[in-house]
């Protein structure tokens, strides 16, 4: 295996975290390869966390990125809001879990929407639709309590500063529009700030304020904002979508796994058709399990390899 000139990590809340330092951690042991090294890493929610550390020198770990302000939530993979929370009912009485219970309801709704022709189209490759739909469900949602300072403060001690290798993915609350820091064009912020907004799942934490704007978690967007990849002709893309597979021990709504396959699919062709060496590496069902978790770079699967 050759080192990739690009690292995608994925959505997937702490179980996924644990799987792709994981995968890591394998590749490293296996190859030798130095990951921290590749040109360039797109991070979006738990992969954001985990591009940080990994450019920060932390050596990646079987059970994810640890730390002050690690989301601990079991249901933060299922942060992709359009292609639908998983589908179970609330845990507990409490103001978060209500919360939670109508983004599920929601997300369930439009991912239902997200199954015909032309949906997946215009909310996997960021059209003005998929903003607008976005943009529209953010605003009906109430204002959560959980903060992610803890998260921000962590990361910041890493020291780390945009030098044109990170990029990561979050979402304007208002506009619905992705926006990827530490991309040419983008607006101001730490790292620690994007981050921390990349993490911020919009009906368990608070929006992160970064310049004049709010902004929360990338897997609204997208469960792996691939296509963001700074990659053209003859570029090595290695991708790990802990969301494509079955991780955790709940079933995810069938429009959930539909949705969700689909946009990591459209992804992967948008960037062969720019030229580029795509493998995307999913989790197979036995991760679920602690076992596989622990040693998952031995358990993934490929979904995508060179171009079409």
């Amino acid at each position: 295996m050759q080192r990739p000139d690009v690292l995608v990590l994925g959505a997937g809340g702490t179980v996924g975290a644990a799987w792709m330092g994981g995968v890591l951690a394998g590749i490293a042991a296996e190859t030798g390869i130095d990951l921290a090294s590749c040109e360039h890493i797109v991070g979006t929610s738990a992969g954001s966390m985990l591009a940080a550390d990994l450019l920060a020198g932390v050596e990646p770990r079987t059970t994810g990125p640890a730390g002050a302000g690690a989301p601990t939530e079991a249901d933060e993979e299922t942060a992709l809001l359009l292609a639908g929370p998983d589908a179970h009912g609330d845990n507990g009485g409490n103001g978060d879990g209500r919360a939670r219970g109508r983004a599920r309801r929601l997300g369930g709704s439009l991912a239902s929407a997200a199954g015909n022709t032309l949906a997946p189209i215009a909310l996997s490759l960021g059209r003005a639709p998929g903003a607008l739909v976005r943009a529209a469900a953010l605003a009906r949602m109430d204002e959560p309590t959980g903060s992610l300072d803890d998260l921000g403060a962590r990361i910041a001690r890493h020291g780390l500063r945009w030098d044109g290798r990170l990029r990561v993915a979050c979402v304007d609350r208002a506009r619905g529009r992705r926006v990827v820091f530490g991309a040419p064009g983008a607006p101001t912020a730490t790292v620690a700030e994007a981050v921390q907004a990349s993490c911020s799942i919009p009906w368990i934490y608070q929006p992160v304020r970064i310049g004049e704007d709010d902004y929360v978690d990338g897997a609204v967007w997208s469960p792996t904002n691939m296509d963001a990849a700074p990659a053209l002709r003859e570029t090595h893309v290695l991708c790990l979508a802990p969301m494509g597979g079955p991780l955790g021990t709940r079933e995810r709504h069938p429009a959930v796994r539909a949705a969700t396959t689909t946009a990591i699919r459209l992804e992967t062709l948008t960037l062969q058709r720019r030229g580029a060496h795509v493998t995307v590496v999913l989790p197979e069902p036995a991760d679920a399990t602690e076992h596989a978790r622990v040693t998952g770079h031995r358990q993934g699967r490929t979904l995508a390899r060179e171009p079409a």
